[in-house]
């Protein structure tokens, strides 16, 4: 099985090279690695060629936002499995995309997603909150959870079904394709119980009390297309899990 790594960018020069190093330095051999730019004008696209054939498909160009280049690689890509790294992320390690494809080579399943550790901006090997995942069941979206998206591996047959980011949604996109894919359609799911990506604090749904607000307001907004019904009130809930994220890191 094939499995297509999507990373996506935009004037990052600072930490597109780890991000690319640990696609590369995957045990797993048959990968597709396709990075879309959205036109920087920093030192990243000089980095990006620096690879040459190491990445399968590069391209360059202005977009309409984070999702708008996440749908280009989609849709670019031939694998099995998708998979999206964020240009700040990387992975724990080198066996991560060996352990995911084998949950979907022995579990016959739809999506695979496991635990992910926010790190410090400035030094990645500090943690700041752990955002452990747990087994899914019915009703847990209702109270607020949700798996980690940059550890959600997806069937590609499950993109062609149900299909892309709306790019309705300019922060929530992710949280609005999750809920579709697993409440709506009720994909399967194997939930692997360790750390497989490393996130540095920051990204666009948690900079600011604004855009935490407006993400909410998108999470609220992502039952209602859907046809799905929710307690409004689980949106208020959603910090405390963050706290204890939190906390868990202040004992590692």
């Amino acid at each position: 099985m094939k499995i297509s790594i999507i990373t996506v960018v935009r004037n990052n020069e600072s930490t597109i090279r780890c991000a690319i190093e640990s696609v590369l330095s995957q045990s797993y051999q048959t990968i597709e690695y396709i990075v879309i730019d959205g036109a920087s004008t920093d030192g990243t696209i000089e980095i990006i060629n620096s690879y040459g054939d190491k990445i399968t498909q590069f391209i360059s160009e202005q977009d309409n936002g984070i999702y708008d280049a996440m749908n280009k690689g989609i849709n670019l890509s031939t694998g099995d499995v998708i998979g999206i790294l964020n240009s700040d992320d990387f992975y724990e390690n080198e066996h991560v995309l060996k352990d995911v494809m084998d949950a979907f080579q022995n579990k016959k399943v739809d999506a695979v997603y496991g635990d992910l550790l926010y790190v410090s901006s400035k030094d990645p090997s500090v943690i700041k909150r752990i955002w452990e995942s747990r087994s899914y069941s019915d009703g847990l979206f209702q109270k607020g959870w949700h798996p980690a998206h940059p550890t959600f591996f997806v069937n590609r047959e499950i993109y062609n079904r149900f299909g892309v980011f709306n790019l309705d949604f300019k922060i929530a996109a992710d949280y609005e394709l999750m809920l579709r894919f697993i409440v709506k359609y009720k994909i399967t799911l194997e939930y692997l119980p360790k750390t497989l990506v490393r996130m540095r604090l920051g990204g666009e749904s948690n900079g600011s009390i604004f855009n935490i607000v407006k993400a909410n307001r998108e999470c609220l907004r992502s039952w209602g297309i859907n046809d799905l019904r929710v307690n409004p009130l689980i949106f208020f809930a959603k910090p405390f899990y963050k706290i204890l994220q939190y906390v868990k890191a202040l004992w590692v």
